[in-house]
C-alpha cells in the first residue's frame, strides 16, 4: 500500500482572499513564503475577513517573480510589489494581538473599497515586526503573519471525503482552507497525529482547527450556507465548538513539494476528544 503524501499546497498571500495552489513552496520561519503576509484592515486598525465580508472570497491572486496581482469581476487587475517599499505604520489588531504593519498604498485601499464596497485599507507586515504564536501552544521562537493564530492547517482528503459523505453534498476542499493536504490515509487519521515529516519538514500539531462561518461560503458565489457546519455540530462537536482539520507549527525551514511523503513519528490521544471519529 502506497505511504500517505502532500497531495496539495495552498498559499493565501491576504488573510482571506481566494488562495493560490502550488506543486511546490519554500517555507519560510513564518510558514509558507508570503502566507498571509497582507490582510485587510477597516479603519480602527481591525482585520476584516470573510466572516463579515463573504465577497472577500470572489477576490483571486496571483503571485509572479515580482508581484501579487488582485483580480476581481469587472475590475482591471491590481499589481502590487511583492517586497513593498516602506510605507506608514500602523498598528493593528487580528483576534486577541495587536501587531504593528505597514500601509500599502491608497490605491490598493481604493480598488478593495470598490470591490467590496466598504472602506477598508491593505497592510503588510514586513520581516522586522514580530507576531508570536499564543504561547500555550507554541515556542519563544515560533512566529506568524496575519493567520488566525498557526502557520499551517493540515487536512487529509479521506476526512473531507468522510464529511462530503455524512453530508450528502461534494463540497471542495478550498471551503476549509488549508495549506496543506494529505492523501492516502484513513479519514480523520491527522486527529491522532502530533509529530510528522512531510518531506524535509518536520511539524507539531498542538492542537485541531475549530470552523466558523467562512466554511459556508460558496466561493463561486460569495453567499453563506448551512452546511458544513450543520453536519459537524452532530458530528465533531466539543466544548462547544465544532472542529475540521489540525493546526500545525513546522520545526525547520526548506521547500515543501507534493509528493513528498508522509511520516508519523508520535501519535496521541484524538483531538478534539470525540467519542467516534467516524463519519
Amino acid at each position: 500500500m502506497q505511504s500517505s503524501y502532500l497531495s496539495q499546497i495552498t498559499i493565501y498571500p491576504i488573510k482571506s482572499l481566494a488562495g493560490i495552489s502550488v506543486n511546490q513552496w519554500p517555507v519560510t520561519s513564518r510558514g509558507l513564503k508570503y502566507d498571509r503576509q497582507w490582510m485587510l484592515v477597516d479603519q480602527q486598525g481591525q482585520f476584516l475577513s470573510q466572516r463579515q465580508l463573504p465577497k472577500m472570497s470572489l477576490i483571486k491572486t496571483t503571485i509572479t517573480k515580482h508581484h501579487l496581482i488582485l483580480s476581481a469581476h469587472g475590475m482591471e487587475d491590481l499589481t502590487l510589489d511583492l517586497t513593498p517599499d516602506k510605507k506608514e505604520d500602523c498598528s493593528v489588531s487580528i483576534w486577541n494581538d495587536q501587531c504593528m504593519a505597514w500601509m500599502v498604498s491608497t490605491i490598493a485601499n481604493e480598488w478593495l473599497s470598490d470591490v467590496l464596497n466598504c472602506f477598508c485599507q491593505l497592510v503588510y507586515q514586513p520581516e522586522q515586526y514580530t507576531r508570536l504564536i499564543d504561547q500555550t501552544f507554541g515556542l519563544a521562537s515560533d512566529q506568524i503573519y496575519f493567520s488566525d493564530g498557526f502557520p499551517f492547517l493540515l487536512i487529509s482528503e479521506n476526512s473531507l471525503a468522510s464529511l462530503n459523505t455524512a453530508m450528502n453534498l461534494s463540497l471542495p476542499m478550498l471551503r476549509f482552507r488549508p495549506n496543506l493536504v494529505i492523501a492516502n490515509c484513513s479519514s480523520y487519521a491527522e486527529d491522532f497525529w502530533r509529530e510528522i515529516q512531510v518531506g524535509e519538514i518536520a511539524f507539531r500539531l498542538p492542537k485541531p482547527c475549530s470552523r466558523c462561518a467562512i466554511t459556508t461560503i460558496d466561493t463561486t458565489a460569495g453567499t453563506m450556507g448551512k452546511e458544513p457546519l450543520t453536519t459537524l455540530n452532530k458530528l465533531r462537536k466539543w466544548n462547544n465548538q465544532v472542529f475540521f482539520g489540525q493546526n500545525a507549527i513546522h520545526k525547520n525551514t526548506g521547500i515543501l513539494h507534493i509528493g513528498d511523503s508522509l511520516i508519523v513519528n508520535q501519535e496521541g490521544p484524538q483531538q478534539p476528544p470525540l467519542e467516534s471519529n467516524s463519519c
